[in-house]
């Protein structure tokens, strides 16, 4: 059953019964998608909600320049999306693209509103994620603003360590904001010491 990671997933922060699990079958519906294939681009609204089943998706912004600046990838059990085109139904100003050939669950917007009213508990759930999510984004912010390349890069090797073999070198010095040849002489100044 493809929903059964994301039941899974619910069922790591609170305990679902069977009616819950029912509802998260009958409202998140699979998707898959092609590597370089859009689940959104820029201009559109985002009126879904999605969990990654299987894959790897890069969400990013083009400056004015016609620059690509990655914000985030998402993999496996993370969600992925624009959380601000989401809620307030306005044109996104964010390109989510996929890496891999992967596979989703997509619950529409309205669905989960009902999810909420009717099931209290993913109201609570869903709280807690975007609560994660203010955190995960300060200390990123932080991060950004406080350290230096190379420490921006000795976190990243850290903390992601499985985003190595599916993410370009340039996609990962865009997400750090230093240039692929930068991050190339990082590399090789941390190999040297």
């Amino acid at each position: 059953m493809t929903t059964k990671p994301l039941i899974d997933y619910f069922e790591k922060l609170i305990p679902l019964n069977d009616e819950e699990k029912f509802i998260v079958e009958e409202i998140f519906k699979e998707r898959r998608v092609k590597r370089k294939q859009f689940i959104l681009q820029e201009g559109d609204i985002s009126k879904e909600n999605t969990f990654i089943i299987e894959g790897c998706f890069r969400t990013y912004t083009i400056d004015d320049k016609g620059k690509e600046h990655n914000l985030q990838f998402s993999v496996e059990n993370w969600w992925v999306g624009d959380i601000g085109s989401f809620h307030s139904e306005k044109p996104s100003k964010l390109y989510i693209e996929a890496i891999e050939n992967s596979i989703i669950l997509q619950c529409k917007k309205e669905d989960q509103i009902n999810l909420f009213v009717k099931y209290p508990k993913f109201d609570r759930i869903f709280r807690v994620l975007a609560e994660n999510g203010m955190v995960s984004m300060q200390n990123r912010i932080l991060q950004n603003i406080s350290s230096t390349a190379e420490e921006r890069y000795l976190d990243f090797v850290q903390r992601y360590p499985h985003f190595f073999n599916r993410i370009s070198n340039v996609q990962i010095a865009s997400y750090l904001g230093i240039t692929p040849e930068f991050l190339s002489a990082i590399r090789k100044k941390i190999v040297a010491s």
